[in-house]
């Protein structure tokens, strides 16, 4: 297993790093791999649904793994980045198709935006936020 580390080596490398650990995040969560998305959710990790509900990294890693959050596509399109010292924030657009709590939920567009931190030499997600597109 491959986990995405930093690159110094010009900012523009280190984008593309956090695209990849991005796409890598989501592959992990529409494919159920609880353990790769546990390396790249921080312990503190918060998301905010689209319904405006905040889950905890427990909370939300439970739920997929229990099926009560079953993504079914996670499409994202090209993802924006912006660097800091140690913080990086990840905003794209994405079309999901879910199935919560049994119910599916039609596909359709969202806004995410990410922040993420780096942790022991690697990029981790602290706070997701998904937006549906009306």
């Amino acid at each position: 297993m491959i986990i995405p580390t930093v690159d110094a080596s010009s900012p523009a490398s280190e984008a593309n790093l956090l695209r990849e650990t991005e796409r890598a995040r989501l592959r992990a969560l529409v494919n159920v791999d609880i353990a790769r998305a546990h390396q790249l959710h921080a312990p503190d990790f918060q998301l905010i649904t689209p319904i405006g509900t905040a889950l905890s990294k427990e909370e939300y890693l439970g739920a997929i793994a229990s099926g009560q959050i079953k993504y079914l596509i996670w499409q994202p399109a090209d993802i924006a980045v912006r660097l800091y010292d140690g913080v990086a924030v990840l905003r794209y657009r994405a079309q999901l198709e879910v199935v919560f709590g049994g119910h599916k939920v039609a596909l359709n567009d969202y806004w995410h935006t990410d922040t993420y931190e780096r942790h022991d030499e690697r990029w981790m997600v602290v706070w997701s936020q998904a937006t549906a597109i009306k």
